[in-house]
């Protein structure tokens, strides 16, 4: 697991602005946090500095919180994405750690697609489409599975860009559709055909 930022480094962090998550501080230290996912380079200039979720995960955090091991590269923020060997981690904290990262990626949605929206999911989005699709779905209230608890699931498909969402009931399925329509998402019920289980087949919308 990375090393958590230096007390140099959590000060140009915490110093980001509130909305934005623009950075300032010196050459070194914005790559410093490039390096660790915290952060990354606007591809048009001026080529300013942004928190990624990652970082703004830190920012909002009392914990000094490092980028996920999985996906350093990514900054990836760890959503739950549903089974019953999750802990059922709805407290206060959560809430905020969830709300500090779905802003964290709408921001990188206006900064990364060409044309500014945020209604439109990214590039990283699209190569981590089970974290994003739980985020999305996380953000909005949805309980996931966690502990013996209902709630959803998300689970990679072998099909491209698309993954599976599952609920214990249809309306709540229907539920998470909304939701993930609202979110940028192109969402469809279908039936498993050995369980006959229904459950949502979802991919990023690209227009």
């Amino acid at each position: 697991m990375s090393r958590p930022p230096t007390a140099a480094q959590r000060r140009v962090i915490d110093a980001a602005d509130p909305v934005t998550g623009r950075l300032r501080g010196t050459g070194a230290q914005l790559e410093a946090l490039v390096k660790r996912g915290l952060a990354f380079r606007h591809p048009r200039p001026p080529h300013d500095h942004f928190l990624t979720p990652a970082g703004h995960r830190v920012r909002e955090t009392a914990e000094e919180a490092p980028a996920p091991a999985e996906a350093p590269d990514a900054g990836v923020f760890s959503a739950h994405i549903g089974g019953t060997e999750e802990p059922a981690d709805t407290g206060p904290a959560r809430t905020r750690e969830v709300h500090s990262a779905w802003q964290g990626l709408l921001e990188l949605r206006r900064m990364t697609n060409p044309d500014g929206s945020t209604d439109r999911p990214c590039g990283w989005e699209r190569a981590h489409l089970v974290q994003a699709a739980a985020l999305a779905l996380e953000a909005a209230g949805h309980p996931p599975e966690a502990g013996g608890s209902s709630g959803y699931r998300v689970r990679a498909t072998p099909q491209p860009e698309a993954v599976a969402v599952h609920a214990p009931d249809g309306e709540t399925l229907r539920a998470c559709a909304t939701t993930l329509e609202r979110a940028g998402w192109q969402a469809g019920e279908y039936t498993e055909p050995r369980t006959r289980a229904r459950y949502l087949l979802a991919s990023p919308r690209r227009v």
